[in-house]
């Protein structure tokens, strides 16, 4: 833990806050220090673009006044601006009382005292100089740029470390930190004959890790796929059109943890299911009277939600409301079993204990219910991507993802990716270009034939979920291993757009 986070007078403005809520009439409070750096360098064909370094911090107070949420936060850190904080959410809950049809109801949560959790991280990327972010991020662009073939290089570095501090009535107190980092190289190739480009981005995921993903082979093996990269670039800018119509798929987890996110990750956020959040991104098919009957995939489907995963981008030790991080199942034996849940959705979906789903971006934002790393869990059989490639004798391979598009309930939905390879007779044949497939939820879980085993399990994720209004960024991972899937619709993007 960073020594100028734990200096903080965090008990201090603590007791102040929480003493000042209880006197001005509430029956609940909790205070919330957050601190959040960001850095982003950016570079096009191996000259920075930008260089930004971004740092906030203050204090946030949620007040219950007569079953109404409350909430007031600050920029300056000291004792009078946290109690006067704190009355001013008072009053804010005492103004919203009128508004309120339904009364806030905790779910219980033991107490946890003085307690810290730090994640997995070997080397703190902020406590490395920009110069030499720069450096390695010049040195991958160049590598790619020396290659027939490739045109154009752009290079992306996101950083993020975050630290907090909660109190609440109850009697916890609980200080952690995260970092993670989001490393990203696209080449392009272009055709000035034709008129046209062909792009190909790296597939290194973000992590919660520390500078030790980014620089050198360790972590992710750069050499290895920068030195690959612009011949597989060159085989796609040169591949044939894909024939539409319906096709086996072997989807590699680099590009189905996307598909994760988007139809099952949102819609078994409770929030949605029940129309509480519906401003951004819209609600959920997978509403409660489906709860544990209906049939979300097929058998080999098991789906879970977990906030404890080593080095993933939403595991913590503890939420925003005090809530020890777990793992639960969403999707057991293809049914659909489990909601993400927060302390105000638990009770009002019946269940006796929050699952902890609760996040805020910022001090300035209020928590709200969040994704947790919900990944679909490998088969009990240790099959490898080429086994499941070996059972198709017509069909694609697709890696990396790309472009999506999913509607409103989180159900009719299409995908691209990087790379696409025909299978012919159980072998790769060459890659084609133009495709996405397109299926309902249901109908794509339930086409599931096979998942691959644990060596084919995989970490992706996202830096940049999006939900609520005001809008708020989380990050999060979802883990699966390779999966293989009869008959889902393939489009030929290119023929769609009319070219």
């Amino acid at each position: 833990m960073d020594a100028d986070f734990l200096a903080l007078p965090r008990h201090a403005l603590a007791d102040a806050a929480l003493t000042a809520a209880a006197q001005a009439g509430a029956s609940y409070a909790d205070l919330r220090i957050h601190a959040i750096t960001t850095e982003s360098v950016q570079m096009r064909d191996g000259a920075l673009e930008a260089a930004v370094t971004d740092y906030e911090i203050g204090l946030a107070v949620r007040v219950i006044v007569d079953g109404t949420w409350g909430f007031a936060s600050h920029a300056q850190l000291d004792a009078a601006s946290a109690a006067d904080t704190a009355r001013r959410a008072v009053r804010v809950a005492t103004t919203l009382a009128p508004l309120n049809a339904e009364r806030i109801e905790l779910a219980p949560e033991p107490v946890y005292r003085d307690v810290s959790w730090v994640s997995s991280y070997r080397v703190d990327p902020f406590a490395v100089p920009t110069q030499d972010k720069i450096e390695v991020l010049a040195d991958y662009s160049v590598r790619l740029l020396l290659s027939d073939g490739v045109d154009h290089v752009s290079a992306w570095l996101n950083m993020a470390k975050e630290q907090t501090f909660y109190a609440d009535t109850f009697g916890s107190t609980i200080t952690q930190q995260r970092v993670r980092v989001l490393p990203r190289l696209d080449a392009v190739a272009v055709d000035p004959s034709a008129g046209s480009f062909e792009s190909m981005s790296t597939l290194a995921p973000p992590m919660g890790r520390g500078w030790e993903a980014v620089a050198g082979d360790d972590v992710w093996n750069w050499s290895g796929e920068l030195a690959a990269l612009p011949s597989l670039l060159a085989e796609k800018a040169k591949a044939p059109s894909v024939v539409a119509g319906p096709t086996d798929l072997v989807i590699d987890p680099t590009n189905l943890w996307l598909t994760i996110h988007e139809s099952i990750g949102h819609a078994t956020e409770y929030d949605r299911a029940i129309g509480y959040e519906a401003a951004y991104a819209g609600t959920s098919f997978a509403t409660p009277d489906k709860l544990g009957r209906m049939r979300y995939g097929s058998p080999v489907m098991n789906v879970t939600a977990d906030r404890t995963v080593e080095h993933g981008l939403a595991t913590v030790g503890f939420d925003d409301e005090g809530v020890r991080a777990q793992s639960w199942d969403l999707v057991r034996d293809g049914v659909f079993v489990g909601y993400q849940l927060d302390r105000v959705f638990a009770p009002r979906l019946g269940v006796g204990r929050s699952n902890g789903c609760s996040y805020a971006d910022s001090a300035h934002h209020v928590p709200i219910q969040r994704m947790a790393n919900v990944s679909l869990r490998p088969g009990a059989e240790d099959l490898s991507t080429d086994d499941l490639i070996s059972r198709v004798s017509d069909g694609l391979y697709i890696v990396g993802d790309k472009s999506w598009s999913i509607d409103m309930q989180r159900y009719n939905f299409q995908f691209t990716g990087q790379r696409f390879y025909r299978i012919r007779n159980g072998r790769l044949d060459g890659q084609v270009r133009d495709v996405a497939y397109q299926a309902t939820t249901t109908d794509f879980w339930g086409a599931m034939e096979a998942v691959g085993g644990q060596s084919t399990w995989r970490l992706g994720g996202a830096f940049n979920c999006g939900k609520a209004q005001p809008g708020q960024v989380a990050a999060v991972s979802h883990g699966c291993p390779s999966a293989l899937f009869r008959g889902i619709n393939v489009l030929n993007t290119r023929e769609e757009g009319g070219r």
